[in-house]
């Protein structure tokens, strides 16, 4: 019998694919480049499995032509870049990688809170552009964190490691749900409603995945009912917030601030956001250490062989597919 072939569509690191090389065939990516829907095609075409990220797109069209495909294994906690409903039709299987990126984005949250209320982005350019010259009581006020409220919008894993460290703080703690959790696995936090949740919170951090369901969930409307002192955080995904909305929000002084680590269309960025001076942008880089990332390409290996042996994967996320 022929050996399998496991596609990687993005390079990762140099050894990332080694456990593979004695299982089977690898196709490795020439070059470090996002594959569109038709890359896709022309890399993945004859292969058992592919490892991707989630600016690849598997979306029904590609999977339908990909008949040989077994298990797409995604690089990132994300996967709103694969039709898991049009997978699992086909009997594919998609992993996912959580857990090992839980700390370290919680840690990019503070990072993006911390700089965005405390001015870090704007003064460092006025202090590197030669501007400061003495000192004033009122140069570069920003905000408390510590005895202020921190709105969490989705209280998963991510989102109660970052209400673990909002105690540090001292801070009151209310997030949002579909429901509320089980007490003993809140942190501490208490459930609201989305409208009391931006109405009364200082610091609001959107954790929420991507879907139809949550496009575009910080708007206008959403955006016009935070306090003007407000600061938002998007670690989640580009889509959850209107990034035309933020923009006049910031330049008008609806709100005070924002810490955005995703974008609408990245790595396209909206020239308003690039130029509002209370943002802090940064290029998708939330799970960015090298342990971490390190463990993400292992686990998407990992699942890789599970499937190999004939096993479910381990961070199977359509549990409904079994190995043929």
């Amino acid at each position: 019998m022929s050996r399998p072939v496991v596609a990687f569509t993005r390079q990762y690191f140099p050894d990332t694919a080694a456990p593979l090389a004695d299982r089977a065939d690898l196709r490795l990516s020439p070059a470090d480049e996002a594959l569109d829907a038709a890359g896709i095609l022309r890399h993945v075409a004859g292969c058992g499995a592919a490892v991707a990220t989630t600016g690849c797109p598997f979306n029904a069209s590609v999977i339908d032509q990909l008949p040989e495909l077994r298990l797409i294994a995604n690089v990132g906690v994300g996967y709103n870049n694969i039709d898991v409903v049009a997978a699992t039709r086909r009997g594919i299987m998609v992993t996912n990688t959580p857990d090992v990126l839980t700390e370290s984005t919680a840690d990019m949250a503070w990072a993006l809170l911390l700089a965005a209320g405390r001015r870090i982005g704007d003064s460092e350019r006025w202090l590197r552009d030669g501007q400061w010259n003495r000192w004033a009581i009122d140069l570069w006020l920003g905000a408390d964190l510590h005895g202020t409220t921190l709105g969490i919008v989705g209280m998963g894993r991510i989102g109660r490691a970052i209400a673990r460290r909002a105690k540090g703080f001292g801070m009151n703690v209310i997030y949002h749900n579909r429901r509320a959790l089980p007490p003993g696995e809140d942190e501490g936090a208490r459930w609201a409603d989305k409208a009391e949740l931006l109405s009364t919170a200082d610091h609001v951090i959107l954790v929420v995945p991507y879907s139809a369901d949550t496009h575009h969930i910080i708007g206008a409307a959403e955006l016009a009912a935070m306090k003007p002192t407000a600061v938002l955080v998007n670690i989640g995904r580009g889509g959850l917030v209107d990034d035309v909305a933020l923009a006049q929000a910031l330049q008008s002084g609806q709100i005070a601030s924002a810490g955005l680590d995703v974008f609408e269309n990245e790595p396209r960025i909206h020239p308003d956001l690039l130029a509002a001076p209370n943002a802090v942008l940064t290029p998708h880089i939330g799970s960015a250490t090298f342990r971490t990332r390190r463990a993400m390409c292992d686990l998407a290996v990992a699942n890789v062989t599970d499937w190999l042996d004939g096993k479910p994967p381990r961070t199977l996320v359509n549990k409904d597919v079994l190995p043929a």
